[in-house]
């Protein structure tokens, strides 16, 4: 038998080499490089699931290699060349444009792309540098999930969440396969319940069309065919009533409406006084 080789980066040449010297049996008959050395989260927003990336103001090496690699491989996904600027103030910033520029250097033909007219830019900003976003509580639906709930690579543990039935125990939000996520990821939380309402008034509107007696061929080919749509649909009314429902208890629980006036307050007002009770 004879294996494929994949790789979802770039391979040194000295890489190559030991994976040819170790193959005895010359059973690799072919080695690519596929560039998606990254999780795609959504259609503008990756990921490298990294934590933990500096030490003080200092990066850690080996975290530093990642995400050298991780930004490598998503440039030459997208086919981008691009000017590299980073924050100026950032040390760390400053060292992983630096990292990525020897890449771009060294693999100089695999960056060959067609030049634009406006060619694109990386831009590296340092995240510590704005102190106060991070603190502020997020009130939209995509953002709620992330800091109450945890997403991890599109997946939510629901298992701690009270009297929660085996099948819900994780769920996926995924903009990809999931039309009602996709259009209210971004939408506030009070529109998000009255966008829940609606959903289950269609769900419930559409219900008893699909639990109709099958008194013939054409009923039964009917149900067969709109089975797997209702299915889907069930199925995603459950999940996000589940979702919804478990943010609303974690907010009431939590009193984070007050404590998200506070936080405003503190961040958009001089006078802190009325804060201070």
């Amino acid at each position: 038998s004879l294996f494929l080789t994949d790789f979802s980066n770039v391979i040194s040449k000295s890489d190559v080499k030991a994976l040819a010297e170790a193959d005895e049996q010359e059973v690799v008959a072919e080695v690519q490089e596929f560039y998606g050395d990254y999780i795609a989260v959504n259609p503008h927003v990756f990921s490298l699931n990294l934590l933990g990336c500096c030490r003080g103001r200092s990066w850690d090496p080996a975290q530093l290699t990642r995400t050298t690699q991780g930004l490598t491989a998503l440039l030459l996904s997208l086919k981008k060349c691009p000017m590299i600027r980073y924050q100026l103030s950032s040390e760390p910033a400053k060292r992983l444009a630096e990292c990525v520029k020897q890449v771009i250097t060294k693999e100089y033909e695999l960056f060959d792309f067609r030049r634009t007219e406006v060619p694109p830019l990386l831009l590296i900003l340092d995240r510590s540098d704005d102190a106060i976003t991070p603190l502020l509580n997020q009130w939209t639906y995509q953002a709620m999930v992330h800091e109450l709930l945890g997403i991890n690579n599109n997946r939510i543990d629901l298992s701690r969440v009270p009297g929660i039935s085996k099948d819900l125990r994780e769920v996926v939000l995924s903009a990809e396969n999931d039309e009602f996520y996709a259009n209210n990821m971004y939408l506030n939380f009070a529109e998000i319940g009255t966008n829940i309402k609606n959903l289950m008034e269609d769900f419930q509107r559409r219900k008893p069309k699909e639990q109709q007696k099958l008194e013939s061929i054409a009923d039964m080919k009917a149900f067969v065919e709109n089975y797997p749509q209702f299915k889907k649909m069930s199925g995603t009314v459950s999940k996000h009533v589940t979702v919804v429902g478990e943010l609303s208890r974690l907010v009431a629980e939590r009193n984070l409406l007050e404590v998200s006036e506070v936080e405003q307050e503190l961040a958009c007002q001089s006078d802190h006084s009325s804060a201070l009770q």
